[in-house]
């Protein structure tokens, strides 16, 4: 095990998080109130500690992978892929709440799943755990896919 290669997998994936917080802070304290939202909508409090998790998991997913090393057949793709859907969860973030444009949100965010995807079926190959350890962030992202086009419905 390489500590210092898993504390960075976490901190990238974290530090995404903590980017696409700051999008997040401000709408979700005015705006996100404001608009009409579906009834299954989770409260508030817990998408910090979700996404808390999601990213932990990426994190550990992230590091099996590079764990394998660079040079291992498919390694530079799926990390490559793996931080193209990160880019994508941020700016989902940035879309959504940020430009407080559900209608860029959701197209991001099906390119986002999409992408999640390709990172699962790629990783699995490589380090079938950190495959596995993605799918909680697909089922969730497939959940504030609905809850984003749901969004789009009740404001048009």
């Amino acid at each position: 095990m390489n500590i210092i290669k898993l504390i960075i997998s976490l901190v990238i994936t974290l530090g995404a998080g903590f980017i696409g917080s700051f999008a997040t802070s401000q709408s979700v304290k005015t705006w996100y109130l404001e608009i009409n939202r579906p009834p299954i909508t989770p409260p508030n409090w817990i998408f910090a500690p979700v996404w808390t998790a999601l990213f932990i998991l990426m994190g550990i997913s992230f590091y099996l992978v590079w764990q394998k090393g660079i040079d291992y057949p498919g390694v530079k793709v799926a990390i490559i892929i793996f931080i193209i859907q990160l880019a994508l969860n941020i700016l989902w973030s940035f879309s959504f709440f940020a430009l407080r444009s559900p209608k860029l949100g959701f197209v991001n965010i099906l390119i986002l799943w999409v992408m999640i995807l390709i990172t699962i079926i790629r990783f699995i190959k490589i380090a079938p755990v950190a495959g596995y350890l993605m799918i909680p962030y697909i089922l969730w992202v497939s959940f504030a896919s609905i809850l984003n086009a749901w969004i789009i419905l009740l404001n048009q």
